[in-house]
């Protein structure tokens, strides 16, 4: 029997006027607001690396890319993934990652008509088929307006 990981994350920041929304490598066009964070603020792109790392106990993204060095200032978020990839790799060659599963809570704008596109790209980072990557996007009923979050789990085979 093969083994089985699963890794979980979580992410949110404070929305802000001026600047972009992105989520799983998307930029969203129509959001009147966007993440106040040091890079880019992708929650969905951060909580999925914090999944990946914390399947294989490797820590968390703010270990690996901490937010107190410039070189990360305004960057896109999507090789702060790689790198959690790449890291999962070094240390489980023979682990292969099956599913992610993502719940985005915003209250605006709606991410229904983003779904594929943010489906597609994250699918494609992470070498996975597009049925393999599930999205739930919510709203906070009102009761954390200014924010955006993410969670993730993955799950991983053959991890040993």
């Amino acid at each position: 029997m093969q083994a089985l990981r699963i890794g979980f994350g979580e992410d949110s920041h404070r929305l802000a006027p001026g600047r972009r929304l992105v989520l799983g490598g998307v930029s969203i066009p129509d959001a009147p607001r966007g993440a106040d964070a040091h890079s880019d603020g992708d929650v969905l792109i951060h909580a999925l690396a914090d999944a990946v790392l914390s399947s294989f106990a490797l820590g968390d993204i703010g270990a690996h890319f901490p937010d107190s060095d410039p070189a990360f200032d305004d960057m896109d978020s999507t090789p702060i993934l790689q790198g959690a990839l790449d890291m999962v790799r070094t240390v489980a060659r023979s682990a292969r990652l099956t599913q992610v599963v993502a719940v985005v809570t915003l209250d605006e704008p709606k991410l229904g008509k983003h779904r594929d596109a943010i489906a597609g790209t994250v699918a494609d980072l992470v070498g996975l088929p597009t049925d393999r990557v599930g999205l739930t996007f919510k709203t906070s009923e009102g009761l954390a307006p200014d924010h955006v979050q993410a969670r993730v789990v993955v799950s991983w085979d053959g991890a040993g």
